[in-house]
């Protein structure tokens, strides 16, 4: 009789713990895919709810709006892009807060065709560049202003890589986890690849995002994600991955293994998730000066505004802990 009723307060605490579980729904920015990796793994190996959280996560894609969602209160946490969405969401008093980044790295890249005179950084800027609009806007005007690159030189890329598959001596942007892959398959060579990051283009990526308001009422329920999240990111890159990747391909049924294992591969040789301070401070990390450098060199190429208060655009108050850096491969 004991035996059972222990057996039930054991099965009744359990239940409470259920039942007692946070709900989060969290909004990506595209499709399912491996760059999503670390949220897919903490759902799919139990690290939210080893949390406290219920977590939904709501797939982004070409007719989705789910950085709207957030704004509107549907959503509880979204995942940004780049700082500049943030610095926007400044000039725009949306009240829209980055509390973790979980790429050190952008993966913007340009690529080029090798053995043609193109196989170095300051080879570039005379090339043929196929940018799209949203490039024009940003980051190549950064690339204008901090190394020359001419916007007479640019042809519009439709994210149709034949053009430059076509002519050996352009460049063409593009994701290091994704045009890198179709250009091989398609174009049959291994282009050259310039990680923006890696020449100074200093914004990170894949950020979480919140609400003011979340983040002034749920200060567990955020640190709670953010770190779960962190976790996630841990295992899904030196762990067993494998049940994250059903589930992204289930969410996602256009996206192949290879394409998958690509982005993996990329992802790590590159350092975009884990790399510079987060080998101290743990994924997800931010500091000030970073983020205020990255704003000076976007005011400078007439990117974003002068003298938006930048720190409405983040908090570092659920970062830098060092969450997870027992994970990391010795």
């Amino acid at each position: 009789m004991k035996r059972a009723g222990a057996v039930l307060l054991s099965l009744l605490s359990f239940a409470a713990t259920a039942d007692a579980a946070d709900k989060v729904s969290f909004g990506t920015n595209w499709l399912a895919e491996a760059e999503h990796g670390g949220y897919y793994q903490a759902v799919a190996d139990g690290t939210y709810e080893k949390y406290g959280l219920d977590v939904t996560i709501v797939p982004g894609g070409p007719q989705a709006n789910n950085g709207l969602l957030l704004a509107a209160g549907k959503l509880d946490f979204y995942m940004g892009g780049n700082l500049l969405l943030a610095f926007d969401a400044v000039d725009q008093d949306l009240n829209i807060v980055v509390v973790a980044a979980h790429f050190q790295k952008d993966p913007q890249i340009f690529m080029s065709h090798p053995g043609v005179g193109l196989d170095t950084w300051a080879e570039l800027p005379q090339a043929t560049a196929f940018v799209g609009k949203e490039g024009l806007a940003s980051f190549y005007r950064w690339m204008e202003t901090a190394y020359g690159f001419k916007g007479a030189n640019v042809k519009p890329y439709t994210f149709n890589p034949q053009p430059f598959i076509a002519d050996p001596h352009s460049i063409q942007q593009g994701y290091l986890t994704s045009e890198p892959f179709a250009i091989e398959r398609e174009g049959h060579f291994k282009p050259n690849i310039f990680l923006l990051a890696d020449h100074g283009y200093g914004t990170y990526a894949t950020t979480i995002e919140t609400r003011a308001d979340v983040v002034a009422t749920r200060k567990d329920v955020v640190q709670r994600f953010v770190d779960a999240s962190t976790i996630g990111w841990y295992h899904y890159l030196y762990g067993d991955n494998a049940k994250a990747n059903e589930l992204i391909k289930k969410a996602n049924p256009d996206i192949t293994d290879d394409q998958i294992a690509f982005s993996i591969g990329k992802m790590k040789e590159y350092g975009l998730v884990d790399s510079g301070d987060t080998l101290k401070l743990g994924i997800g990390a931010m500091t000030d000066e970073r983020i205020q450098s990255f704003y000076d060199e976007m005011v400078k190429a007439g990117v974003v505004k002068p003298g938006l208060d930048i720190r409405k655009a983040y908090t570092l108050a659920f970062v830098n802990k060092g969450v997870g850096l027992d994970l990391r491969p010795k």
